[in-house]
C-alpha cells in the first residue's frame, strides 16, 4: 500500500518536473523544488524557533550598517529588475493584455527567462528581513501575514517561474517589484537613524502603495476572464495571481485597518494630535510615572532604527525607571 502511493507520488512528481521550461533548469535552484524547499523550511525552523530560542537571553543585536546596506542594496536590485521587465518585452513587444510566454531562444526571450529567475532569487534573498527582526529581537514585526509571504509565496513563485518565465503572468512580479524600491528605500532611510526621521512622514501610505499593487495585480488577470481567446499557455497561473492579488488585498486590508484607522500603528505626529487632548487632561498623574497609554502607545510608535541605536526600547527604559 504505501509502495503504490510512494510510487504514484513520483510519478506525479517526475510529471511535474518534466513539464518545466528547460531554459530555468540552467539557473541555480531552478532544476527541481527540493532545494528552494529545504530553504525555506530552514528559514522557518530558524524565525520560528532556533532563532528566538538563541536569542532569548541575549541582548538585541546593533545591526544598523548591515541594515542600511541591504535595505539600499535591494533597493537597486529592484530598480534593475524592473527595467529588465520593460525591456524584456513589456515596453517592446507585450500589449499589455493576452501576452503568451515566448518559448524561443531570441536574445529577448531569454532576457525574460533571466529576469524572471534573479526576479524569484530576489524573494530568497528577502528572507533576511525576518532574520534581522529575530536578531534585533522585533518579535512583534514577525506575524503571521510576514511569514506567510516570505515562505510559501517564493514556494509558489518558483513553480510559476520554472514553467512560465514571461508572459502576462509576470505582470505582478514586475509591479511587485515596483514597490519593493520604494519599501526598501524607506526601510533604508529608517535604518539610517533619527537625523532622517524627518523624511518618513510617508509611512503610513506604504500598505497603501502595497494595496494599489494587488488592485493592479487582480485587475490585470481579471482581463483574462473576460477576453474572448487568449493563446497564454498556464491559465492556471493567472487563477493563482488573481486569487493571491485578492486574498494578500484583505489581508493588507485589514492591518490597514488595525493600523492606521483604529490607530494601532498611528505615525508618532498623528498619534499626538489624536492624543491631545486626553493627554492633557491626565498630563499630571500620568506624566509622574511615565506610563500612560497614550505616552506608551507614542513611544512604542517610534522607528525600529532609534530603538536599534539605543539597544533597547525607550518604552523597556521608562518602565526600568
Amino acid at each position: 500500500m504505501l509502495q503504490e502511493i510512494g510510487s504514484h507520488a513520483m510519478d506525479i512528481y517526475d510529471y511535474l518536473l518534466s513539464g518545466l521550461d528547460p531554459r530555468m533548469t540552467m539557473y541555480p535552484l531552478m532544476q527541481s523544488p527540493v532545494s528552494m524547499s529545504a530553504i525555506l523550511l530552514c528559514y522557518l525552523f530558524f524565525v520560528l524557533y532556533l532563532g528566538p530560542r538563541t536569542m532569548a537571553n541575549r541582548k538585541p543585536l546593533q545591526l544598523k550598517e548591515a541594515m542600511i546596506t541591504y535595505n539600499f542594496a535591494l533597493v537597486a536590485l529592484s530598480i534593475f529588475i524592473v527595467y529588465e521587465f520593460l525591456m524584456s518585452g513589456w515596453l517592446s513587444t507585450y500589449t499589455w493584455r493576452c501576452d503568451p510566454v515566448d518559448t524561443s531562444d531570441s536574445p529577448e526571450a531569454l532576457r525574460m527567462v533571466r529576469v524572471a529567475w534573479l526576479f524569484w532569487f530576489s524573494k530568497i534573498i528577502e528572507l533576511m528581513d525576518t532574520i534581522f527582526f529575530v536578531l534585533r529581537k522585533k518579535d512583534g514585526q514577525i506575524t503571521f501575514l510576514h511569514i506567510f509571504h516570505h515562505s510559501f509565496m517564493p514556494w509558489t513563485w518558483w513553480w510559476g517561474v520554472a514553467y512560465a518565465p514571461g508572459g502576462m503572468g509576470s505582470f505582478h512580479a514586475m509591479i511587485n517589484c515596483s514597490v519593493h524600491i520604494v519599501m526598501y528605500f524607506y526601510y533604508g532611510l529608517s535604518a539610517a537613524g533619527p537625523r532622517f526621521q524627518k523624511f518618513l512622514w510617508w509611512k503610513k501610505y506604504m500598505t497603501a502603495i502595497q494595496l494599489v499593487q494587488f488592485v493592479l495585480v487582480s485587475l490585470h488577470a481579471t482581463q483574462y476572464y473576460f477576453m474572448d481567446s487568449c493563446d497564454y499557455q498556464f491559465p492556471v497561473v493567472i487563477h493563482l495571481i488573481w486569487v493571491y492579488g485578492t486574498f494578500f488585498f484583505i489581508l493588507f486590508s485589514n492591518f490597514w485597518i488595525q493600523a492606521y484607522v483604529k490607530g494601532k500603528r498611528l505615525p508618532k505626529q498623528d498619534l499626538k494630535r489624536s492624543l491631545n487632548g486626553s493627554n492633557v487632561r491626565a498630563k499630571g498623574k500620568h506624566n509622574e510615572n511615565g506610563t500612560s497609554n497614550g505616552v506608551g502607545h507614542v513611544i512604542s510608535n517610534k522607528s525600529d532604527s532609534s530603538q536599534n541605536e539605543n539597544g533597547s526600547s525607550l518604552l523597556s527604559k521608562m518602565k526600568k525607571a
